[in-house]
């Protein structure tokens, strides 16, 4: 098990709640399937996502452009590292915004309103 996983695995993940937990270790399957590394260009808004999250520069991350607001106030490489800490402490702030794990089409299109409990399985839990 890759080390990022290990971490989202790590009991109740670095959320307090339970079902938010399952719900990010959805999002991180829908949106990376648990890699790192991974970078995604968004044509349309000329931004780009990056790591296990999918954390987007336009607003989250400082990209190098003039466009990002960066509030989470972290560079996007970060983001593709294996220790995924930094996206953990960025999601969390992502989630208070209105949209909350909306913020993300992966969770809408393939969490929200499921059961998500099959995500923790191998978890431990």
């Amino acid at each position: 098990m890759m080390t990022s996983l290990m971490t989202l695995c790590a009991p109740g993940g670095s959320f307090k709640n339970p079902m938010a937990w399952m719900h990010g270790v959805c999002l991180a399957y829908y949106e990376s399937t648990y890699r790192t590394h991974v970078t995604h260009y968004n044509h349309n808004d000329s931004s780009t996502d990056y790591g296990i999250l999918q954390i987007n520069s336009r607003w989250w991350c400082e990209d190098g452009t003039p466009r990002s607001k960066n509030l989470c106030r972290i560079d996007c490489n970060k983001f593709t590292d294996e220790d995924i800490t930094d996206d953990l402490q960025c999601a969390k702030r992502i989630v208070q915004d209105p949209k909350g794990l909306g913020a993300w089409n992966g969770w809408k299109d393939n969490c929200k309103g499921k059961d998500v409990s099959e995500f923790v399985e191998g978890c431990g839990v």
